[in-house]
């Protein structure tokens, strides 16, 4: 199983993802919760600490490799944090939007402001 991305987990452990992304963080939560096969590892520790600080890229990290050693070792839960994963991918694709942006300005001289950006979310603001 592939790892899953710490950004991911990282944006959908911040709270700040609206009611979607809170619910697929609810739903990791209550599969991590579910009595493992073995007694480590659980995930449980990586997933409170991660809480606690979302922004903690390497705890993020460590989260991402427990849940790959326990879907190692437990098939069922590998099977559903694969239903998880994809889940929680595809709600990243439609909220970043996937892809690149790709801006080229050519020619003369131009007048006016320029902004290069991917995803704007909020109001712009040119000149005085």
């Amino acid at each position: 199983m592939d790892q899953i991305a710490p950004e991911l987990l990282m944006a959908l452990a911040s709270g700040t993802v609206g009611a979607a992304g809170q619910q697929i963080w609810t739903s990791l939560r209550g599969l991590v919760a579910r009595t493992p096969s073995g007694e480590e590892p659980s995930a449980e520790n990586e997933l409170s600490a991660l809480d606690e600080a979302a922004d903690d890229e390497e705890r993020a990290r460590e989260l991402a490799e427990v849940l790959v050693r326990r879907a190692e070792q437990d098939p069922a839960f590998a099977q559903a944090l694969e239903t998880w994963r994809r889940r929680a991918e595809v709600w990243d694709d439609a909220r970043t939007g996937a892809g690149d942006a790709h801006n080229e300005i050519s020619g003369g001289t131009f007048h006016g402001p320029v902004v290069q950006a991917r995803d704007i979310t909020g109001p712009m603001h040119f000149g005085g």
